[in-house]
């Protein structure tokens, strides 16, 4: 009982987390005039549009002021304008806070929808084929090398292994992306250079997954390259600092085989703080890579994000920090979880 009202505790905790989140974003978009001169030059810029559209019928100069005075007051009650922010942002966060997203202002779905969850739900779907498969391949290429060279230190083996995982964690990712698609796209013309689906996609449903798995193989490459060296060192350190402790060293003295010491002495401790950063590292690649999606044109989370505040659109970017936000308390949640599992010295009580 006493364990369940820890964990009830935990996950309120958590919840105000992301009140506390929400507010802040309420607070810079409104408070700084941000939201306010984003929809203004939203508005000068339908005008516009309207004013070419319109002067092709009204010749009466007046008769145009006319009509585009009331468009304007028309788009000014329609963005809420004529209201304070502290009125128009935090009914936005109160329908966020019960699952209602919405409508999108000028971003659409690929359908061409403007509710919200269609367009975060295509996005997102996009963001897990690629962000999330590169953090998972990265993530297992890390835990068969790390916990290996934690157990080689200072061998020529780990020296040239933690020289070329410095190299990898240095690379920026748009050089990295640029550099593969100059080199297997343009010279040897084996990936293409970006997007989803070849024009026009293929039909069958076979034939588009493959079609699909064919443009992800770049982005892909890149995330895991410019990902690797960070996770590997992180998991050599982790697991080096915990072969140095004395318990370790008495596994060692009674005689129990090496793979004994290493799976119950040395990988069972060390795995906590493991599972954090690859848990942690898994609902961030649900936030996707603004770079790494803008060079191969793969329309992620990360880069809708980017449009959102490129539009100025408020629901999306109310709704985007709603969902990050949760993603990482659920992630935490489990994580306590996993604690009692994985550390029996760990107790609620």
């Amino acid at each position: 009982m006493s364990l369940i009202i820890k964990l009830a505790t935990r996950g309120l905790t958590l919840f105000v987390v992301l009140l506390v989140v929400l507010l802040l974003v309420v607070i810079t978009l409104g408070a700084t005039g941000f939201s306010e001169r984003m929809l203004q030059a939203t508005i000068s810029e339908e005008l516009r549009g309207l004013r070419q559209s319109l002067a092709q019928t009204i010749r009466d100069p007046a008769q145009l002021e006319e009509a585009l005075s009331l468009h304007h007051e028309e788009l000014i009650s329609y963005y809420h304008l004529d209201k304070p922010w502290s009125y128009r942002l935090p009914d936005l966060v109160r329908r966020v806070l019960t699952l209602d997203l919405g409508e999108a202002r000028t971003l659409r779905s690929f359908e061409g929808s403007s509710q919200v969850s269609e367009i975060v739900a295509e996005r997102l779907l996009n963001t897990i084929l690629l962000v999330t498969t590169a953090s998972v391949i990265t993530a297992i290429l890390g835990l068969l090398i790390g916990p290996r060279l934690a157990t080689k230190v200072g061998s020529r083996l780990d020296r040239v292994a933690c020289l070329f995982l410095a190299f990898s964690y240095a690379l920026p990712s748009m050089w990295v992306g640029i550099f593969l698609i100059l080199a297997f796209s343009f010279s040897v013309n084996l990936f293409p250079t970006g997007g989803m689906y070849s024009l026009p996609p293929p039909e069958g449903g076979i034939e588009r997954f493959m079609d699909l798995l064919w443009h992800a193989v770049l982005p892909i490459v890149t995330l895991v390259l410019v990902s690797f060296g960070s996770w590997t060192y992180t998991i050599r350190t982790m697991v080096l600092n915990t072969a140095q402790e004395p318990f370790v060293s008495v596994g060692r003295a009674k005689g129990l085989p090496e793979r004994m010491v290493e799976r119950r002495y040395i990988l069972r401790v060390a795995a906590p703080p493991i599972v954090t950063s690859l848990m942690l590292g898994l609902a961030g690649s649900l936030g996707g890579a603004i770079l790494t999606e803008t060079v191969f044109n793969w329309p992620g989370m990360g880069r809708l994000y980017y449009d959102a505040i490129l539009a100025a659109d408020e629901s999306v970017i109310v709704a985007l920090t709603f969902i990050f936000t949760l993603i990482y308390i659920f992630a935490r949640f489990i994580l306590e979880i996993l604690y009692l599992i994985l550390d029996p010295r760990i107790r609620y009580a």
